[in-house]
């Protein structure tokens, strides 16, 4: 028995359908359904009874309720050109492609399968177990679910299968192989037969308890929905399963016929499932497409096959009698274009011949009762809403809550998620592959201990698989003979192509990598860094001119003395220390512009613009002198490059050879991403090849600079004592990370696990037990160099506008004295007033000489403001 109908549900309800139509039946006697039901338990039987009947002059088929014997009978009606009808055939494999007069007048297994997947995904599961029948029904649906999960990055990890009437001990020992499998996700693909024997032998093994995760196709709520009273015993073997149905709408139609078949007598049962409803509409939808048909002027005629008179004829059956039904074409076409509203809700074709509304409750077995968390549409996906609510929308997937499901109380009456997924318990090992390469044992290495390997990425995995929930036991496996290094692409293939569970070691995270394995959380940041030679410069004479630029100490020295200049023009009048001799004052100036040097010119400032400019200009020798002392120290102390290579730019336009890590991805890194020649690279395989070539550069058959990656170099470092140094910055970030096949569970706790491991400190711990090493002081790439006019030059200019600005104020305030001073002032007041308007005219038009405007700006400040009085007050007297 192959169908998913209780008998008396699907049978009865065609019955009342073939009772309300038999008015319709009457336009022609010629017209028979050939309904096939559950009572049929072989198929070859059911095949010559409808071969027998055809005999008669079939027109149409409703039936069979079972995709297998839909596959046999489709055959039969493609010969003989009789649209078939089935409201129970649900293989994705049956289409009107391959099978031209077959007509789905139900749901499609594939759309079935979406909802599973889309169910998977919600719950983010990346396996699952398919338990299914073994028939053209379980392995079809099985191979549709596995291409919905693959669209959803997940997939099947294991197939049981099956055969139709299996006993019980068989469901058990296959039971038991599926319950040593790593998912704990199941989806159950079976017949109603086999169906509720695998949930009572899986509760028997403890397997329908919390950890599980069941998730049914449509065939257990339509055992269900068949019966009008539960069995307690078959719900408590099926608490927590999700299973589905096929979604039919709540509409006064269907509340009507609900009503009209419990009034009916003699009925073994007032319940009924989907599939029953689906009999009903296909029943209403051959009337309604013959009534057409007919009304349209369609004629029924046959022809005899010629092709089969020359079959064999048995005692049952004689092929020759078979005929072709002529307008079966026609009538086909009618069918698939005849709408109606039915129980199952609008019933209509699109163009690949599939009804338009494909849909299924999500449904939670809870206590005795079904409890819907969801509904799947294939317009709208997973969603809290009806489907139909949603037809009128535009179709949009992500949004709302189209992916959102309710609550639901899994086995074992437990609300949280399932993780839906355990290390084996069948004693199998993780297979663990380990780079045994040639260079830094502290990382990862061969070892005689039980474990076969050490280091510290050893140590870093088994302290994350201590923390997982459940027992993991690793089994390592070295790749590489330890002879060279081995090529970790090559490592990350093999766990891709499953011959390793998992890689563990120095393997850094990068793109092409991330295409084909999963990595977990990375445990070691890291990155590709420059490692070039240096020595210790020995000082010279003349070092303590190193500091500045000749352009920069002559600039710095011609400030020092217009700074001089400066003060001295501001302090000559008003301040004795800026006067005398001429000499005494070039020789004053000299002293006090590099006496600020010091800070200990002895000379004291009186006029606010001369202290104005001191300050500024105490300002900029703080830092020249400052900057002096540093760039000395630097030249005279620290070690210095003798590479000419600075950083990444200065290495990729350079033609030295460059040294690398055999094996490691910085090999192809250089040349793939930086376009480095290939000619320049130099594989290189432990320390002490380090060390060697950077020893006898480029001239002697070495190397100029060596790139690796961060943790490599600070253990080479370490190795050298410091003897080289990195230059320039990071130019690449990526970290180490342990490598697993796609979507392997693992890498989600493994990950959770480093992330344990880093916050409680032991990360750091086991980081200093295998790498931790003194750095080595590490400066910037302009130490050592001089210090140019262009690191000063803003500065500079500050300083001289200040000093510009002040030298015009003071020159305007001396001006508007002198226009106001007059030696001849007390000849005026004798000679008369007339005689001295023409000595002030005198001087506004220029006749006085520079001389004497020398001589004015040497006079002290004191006697000229005495004068201005003194003239003033004259002034005043002679207007009295």
């Amino acid at each position: 028995m192959a169908g998913r109908l209780g008998k008396s549900a699907g049978v009865t309800s065609i019955t009342l359908a073939l009772v309300e139509i038999d008015v319709w039946m009457m336009r022609s006697k010629r017209v028979l359904f050939l309904v096939f039901g559950m009572w049929v338990m072989v198929v070859m039987p059911l095949v010559i009874k409808a071969l027998q009947l055809m005999k008669k002059g079939v027109v149409a088929i409703i039936g069979p309720q079972s995709s297998v014997i839909a596959h046999l009978i489709s055959h039969i009606v493609n010969e003989l050109r009789v649209p078939l009808l089935s409201f129970g055939a649900t293989d994705p494999t049956l289409s009107g492609h391959q099978d031209p007069y077959f007509v789905r007048t139900t749901q499609n297994d594939r759309y079935q399968m979406a909802a599973i997947a889309d169910i998977v995904l919600n719950f983010e599961w990346k396996e699952v177990v398919a338990i299914f029948v073994d028939n053209d029904y379980g392995r079809n649906g099985i191979s549709a679910l596995g291409e919905a999960l693959a669209k959803k990055r997940a997939r099947i990890s294991y197939k049981a299968s099956i055969t139709p009437g299996a006993s019980r001990s068989d469901i058990t020992e296959l039971l038991i192989q599926v319950n040593m499998m790593e998912s704990r996700v199941y989806v159950v693909h079976v017949s109603p037969d086999s169906g509720l024997d695998i949930f009572a032998m899986a509760n028997k093994l403890g397997m329908v308890t919390s950890g599980y995760v069941w998730i049914t196709t449509d065939w257990l709520l339509a055992v269900l929905d068949s019966s009008e009273v539960a069995n307690p015993k078959m719900m408590d073997v099926i608490q927590g399963v999700i299973a589905l149905r096929q979604h039919t709408p709540n509409s006064d139609i269907k509340k009507s016929f609900t009503a009209k078949w419990k009034k009916i007598k003699g009925i073994q049962t007032s319940s009924y499932n989907s599939y029953a409803l689906y009999a009903y509409d296909s029943v209403w939808l051959l009337a309604h497409a013959l009534d057409k048909f007919l009304k349209s002027g369609g004629s029924i005629t046959f022809s005899n096959d010629s092709e089969l008179k020359h079959m064999t004829n048995t005692s049952e059956i004689r092929f020759s009698d078979l005929r072709i039904f002529n307008e079966g074409k026609q009538l086909l076409q009618t069918v698939l274009t005849t709408t109606f509203a039915g129980l199952t809700g609008n019933v209509k074709f699109n163009q690949h011949r599939k009804l338009m509304h494909q849909a299924y409750d999500i449904v939670n077995i809870v206590g005795t009762g079904l409890r819907t968390i969801g509904y799947w549409s294939n317009h709208s996906g997973l969603s809290t809403t009806a489907p139909e609510s949603l037809y009128a929308r535009n179709s949009d997937r992500s949004a709302g809550d189209h992916q959102l499901l309710y609550s639901v109380i899994w086995p074992g009456g437990m609300s949280k998620r399932p993780r839906g997924w355990v290390f084996p318990n069948n004693g199998k090992t993780l297979r663990v592959a380990v780079p045994y390469g040639y260079s830094y044992k502290e990382v990862v290495t061969k070892d005689r201990s039980l474990k076969g390997v050490r280091g510290y990425c050893i140590d870093v995995f088994e302290a994350a698989v201590n923390l997982l929930p459940y027992p993991v036991t690793p089994e390592y496996f070295l790749y590489g003979n330890g002879q060279r290094n081995p090529s970790y692409n090559d490592l990350v293939r093999a766990v891709a192509e499953n011959r390793y569970d998992a890689a563990v070691g120095d393997i850094t995270i990068i793109t092409n990598r991330t295409r084909v394995v999963d990595f977990t959380q990375p445990y070691l940041e890291s990155g590709l860094v420059i490692v070039v030679p240096l020595n210790r410069s020995k000082p010279k004479s003349w070092a303590f001119l190193r500091p500045f630029t000749l352009e920069m100490w002559l600039v710095s020295g011609g400030f020092f003395l217009f700074v001089g200049f400066v003060v001295w023009f501001l302090e000559h009048r008003s301040n004795e220390e800026f006067r005398g001799p001429p000499m005494r004052q070039i020789i004053t100036v000299l002293w006090f512009s590099f006496s600020t040097m010091y800070f200990s010119h002895r000379e004291k400032i009186v006029s606010t613009l001369g202290r104005f400019v001191l300050i500024l200009w105490l300002f900029v020798v703080l830092i020249i002198t400052s900057s002096y002392t540093a760039s000395l120290t630097s030249i005279l102390t620290v070690r210095q490059l003798t590479s000419s290579i600075e950083g990444i730019d200065s290495l990729i336009s350079s033609n030295d050879p460059i040294g690398v890590q055999e094996g490691t991805f910085s090999h192809s890194y250089l040349i793939q991403e930086l376009n480095i020649p290939e000619s320049r690279i130099v594989p290189l395989k432990d320390e002490v090849d380090y060390l060697n070539a950077l020893h006898l550069g480029p001239e002697g058959g070495g190397v100029a600079a060596i790139v690796d990656e961060l943790p490599y170099v600070e253990l080479f470092m370490r190795y050298s004592k410091c003897e080289f140094r990195i230059v320039g910055q990071e130019f690449t970030k990526s970290g180490w990370g342990f490598a697993f096949p796609r979507d392997s569970p693992l890498v989600v706790d493994l990950s959770t696990a480093i992330l344990q491991l880093s916050e409680n400190g032991d990360l750091q711990r086991i980081h200093d037990k295998w790498l931790s090493s003194t750095l080595c002081s590490q400066t910037s790439k302009l130490e050592g160099k001089s210090l140019t006019l262009n690191n000063f030059w803003g500065l500079f200019l500050v300083c001289g506008i200040i000093c510009f600005i002040s030298i015009c104020i003071y020159f305007c305030r001396v001006w508007c004295e002198y226009r106001r001073y007059s030696p001849d002032e007390e000849v005026a007041r004798e000679i008369g007033e007339s005689n001295s308007r023409t000595c002030r005219n005198k001087w506004y038009l220029g006749a006085i000489s520079f001389k004497e405007m020398i001589d004015f700006y040497d006079k002290k400040e004191g006697e000229i403001k005495q004068q201005l009085r003194r003239n003033s007050q004259i002034s005043r007297d002679s207007e009295t």
